[in-house]
């Protein structure tokens, strides 16, 4: 139990926080908004910084489960079934995140994806956290 101050030095304000202390309850902190920085909500200006930086891009036909017993059994002209149709849109992963799909199609002699549709952007900041 806290004795009161009986100095008289401090303000009101300090013995209700003294109080508020002892009482445990949390109060959240401010802070002063940093200088330059946008306001919330606002885009930064300064993106162009980010634009030179490399991210894995990544292409899934499908997925499967495997027995170790099949896996090892894998040699040459095996076939490993997809859980995904042949006509399904393949997904395109960046850094690991799904961000669009798209169909496979032949450039030259290389393979490449023709987008079909891009993952909603509220989507993609959903899984920012995951």
């Amino acid at each position: 139990m806290e004795t009161p101050n009986t100095s008289g030095t401090a303000s009101g304000g300090e013995q209700e926080s003294a109080a508020s202390q002892a009482a445990g309850e949390v109060q959240a902190a401010e802070f002063p908004p940093l200088e330059g920085a946008p306001a919330a909500g606002e885009r930064g200006g300064n993106i162009d910084m980010l634009m030179d930086l490399s991210l894995p891009v990544s292409i899934e036909l499908g997925r499967t489960n495997m027995t170790i017993r099949s896996i090892l059994d894998v040699k040459r002209g095996s076939i490993v079934e997809f859980d995904k149709l042949s006509n399904e849109p393949v997904d395109i992963m960046v850094n690991g995140k799904k961000m669009a799909e798209g169909e496979v199609v032949v450039v030259e002699k290389h393979f490449g994806v023709r987008i079909t549709s891009l993952v909603a952007a509220s989507e993609r900041i959903n899984t920012l956290g995951h």
